[in-house]
């Protein structure tokens, strides 16, 4: 064990969690907070390393960690968001502890963006595991509000977050549904397609709701990404299923005869909504299309799909960058 009249040092956190002593490492973390900025960071990043092999190594650490997200250095704070989201991705139920504090940074307008985009993550991951202690209407009204930001990294992991949302309870949002259609024409595909994922799962478990966005998702059938339209066909498909009776979209007839490269993710959900509009049953029924376990299993995938940049591309928002420039896309500010 430190002597504990040494100043305090980040570099012993790493093997402290290992060795399962809680008490020191809570101790050494509150003594942290009085080192310098550097050390700070570097000792909340340690902390991220070893919660990224060991998730269950930090779950009584979550409230003392959660003090460094009111840091006064924006680059620790930061720091603690970031490995809030790697909490909550892996191990969400260490999570809740820290939910007030995250939201509270969340909320906070003077914070900076990428911040409370990390915050906004951690959230939703959280929500999948306890929806009732993460979406309490103050923190899905500053999900919602968010979508009008304009910085797009902190707009997509709010939709993100309401995608996770609905996920964890799909009751959640199905009031909500006519305010997120109104931003599935965010410039930013990922912003729509987890805004389309997130009417999904609202629309697998309260179908009829679905009519408010109906008109959104249409235009989404046209979208530039093919992601995308193959969500909004979900949702449509899932809409035709209701009791609310709804047109045919001819659109469809064409959008997924585009050659080889077209995805069977698009296809396979315009089938889907074909089926459901024409009760057409010739050919085999996509198989994992219109549930709520199908979007719970598959979105990541998609998503690391759609992130994957061609070579010197933007890998958020496409925008062509040359070799040697930048750290951050010029376009939108993500890092590259």
């Amino acid at each position: 064990m430190s002597d504990p009249d040494q100043p305090p040092t980040p570099d012993d956190l790493p093997g402290l969690l290992e060795e399962g002593d809680q008490a020191e490492s809570r101790a050494r973390l509150d003594r942290l907070s009085e080192a310098d900025a550097e050390a700070r960071k570097r000792g909340l990043r340690a902390v991220r390393n070893a919660a990224e092999e060991r998730p269950a190594v930090v779950e009584e650490l979550a409230a003392p960690l959660s003090t460094f997200l009111t840091d006064e250095d924006r680059a620790v704070r930061l720091t603690t968001a970031k490995l809030f989201v790697t909490l909550a991705e892996s191990e969400p139920a260490v999570v809740p502890p820290a939910v007030d504090a995250l939201a509270d940074r969340l909320a906070d307008d003077e914070e900076f963006y990428y911040v409370r985009a990390r915050c906004a993550e951690a959230l939703g991951y959280a929500a999948v595991d306890s929806p009732e202690k993460v979406t309490d209407p103050e923190t899905l009204a500053d999900l919602r509000v968010g979508l009008s930001f304009d910085e797009p990294e902190v707009r997509e992991k709010l939709a993100k977050a309401l995608a996770y949302v609905a996920l964890g309870d799909p009751d959640r949002l199905r009031h909500r549904v006519d305010s997120l259609a109104e931003h599935l024409d965010d410039e930013h595909e990922l912003v729509r397609y987890h805004l389309c994922t997130a009417l999904v799962v609202v629309g697998c478990a309260h179908p009829a709701k679905l009519a408010d966005a109906e008109d959104a998702l249409r235009e989404r059938v046209a979208d530039e990404n093919p992601y995308v339209r193959g969500r909004a066909a979900e949702a449509l498909g899932v809409l035709a299923g209701s009791s609310v009776e709804i047109e045919s979209t001819p659109d469809l007839d064409e959008i997924d005869a585009e050659g080889d490269e077209t995805p069977s993710f698009l296809t396979d959900r315009v089938r889907f909504y074909r089926r459901r509009v024409t009760d057409e049953q010739s050919g085999s029924a996509p198989a994992g299309v219109g549930t709520i376990e199908s979007v719970r299993d598959g979105t990541a995938g998609v998503v690391e799909e759609m992130i994957s940049p061609d070579d010197g591309e933007c890998p958020h928002c496409g925008l062509a960058l040359p070799e040697g420039g930048p750290p951050t896309c010029p376009r939108c500010g993500a890092p590259r």
